[in-house]
């Protein structure tokens, strides 16, 4: 559980601020990478303060910049970022706690801002709000040519949910998902096949297996019945 870098306190799940002595914590990169803080070469805008973000260079792999809201703490990634940022720091994880994928997400504050399109700091367009992974309790805010935007908490309970084996769950509903879909075109493909072979009433005339002496009254009635429908 994390505690408070000023009174040692548990902190609530998905919040930066202490219920205890009311201090903002910045814990969600303390004890995973060293960084360093730089001033941002192209501005960009925190969409919850409206002030200019801090870049961060995190050390991963060579230089890893992402940047950061030092009033609220948000964080926005580049595409690919974000997974790469929980790949390096929960790892060797093979089994999926579904109990306690269940507990952290009824332990979690509620968000701390009402629902709401927030702007892109690269572009300012509105982004899309999305699922991060399956039972993650977290809705990030993506822009699809820019990154991805999380609240101040939100990473460290991303990284909760990796512990609990939340990739996995994820990446065995998509595979779940995947089946799913190949099921559905297989019978389609079934379906298309199958069209055009309704049998005629004239089929078997000349069948000398099946009816090598056809009964005239029965050639007359299957005309019939062909021609009246």
């Amino acid at each position: 559980m994390a505690r408070c870098s000023n009174c040692n306190a548990p902190l609530p799940d998905g919040s930066v601020l202490c219920d205890y002595c009311g201090d903002r914590n910045d814990i969600d990169l303390t004890g995973i990478h060293y960084y360093t803080t730089h001033e941002n070469d192209a501005p960009r805008t925190c969409p919850r303060c409206d002030v200019r973000l801090k870049t961060l260079d995190m050390r991963l792999k060579g230089r890893f910049l992402i940047d950061r809201c030092e009033q609220c703490l948000g964080l926005f990634f580049d595409p690919g970022e974000l997974e790469a940022v929980l790949e390096a720091s929960v790892s060797n994880v093979f089994l999926i706690d579904r109990s306690g994928l269940d507990s952290i997400n009824l332990k979690r504050q509620p968000d701390q801002y009402p629902v709401s399109y927030i702007k892109c700091p690269v572009c300012s367009r509105h982004m899309h709000r999305v699922n991060f992974g399956v039972r993650s309790g977290v809705i990030i805010d993506r822009c699809k040519a820019h990154g991805v935007w999380l609240d101040g908490g939100e990473l460290r309970h991303l990284m909760e949910w990796m512990k609990m084996g939340g990739r996995l769950l994820d990446q065995e509903r998509q595979e779940q998902i995947k089946k799913e879909e190949q099921k559905r075109e297989s019978e389609q493909r079934q379906k298309l096949a199958g069209y055009g072979k309704e049998s005629s009433p004239f089929d078997n005339f000349g069948d000398p297996l099946r009816n090598s002496d056809p009964d005239l009254f029965d050639i007359v009635y299957k005309a019939f019945r062909l021609f009246t429908r």
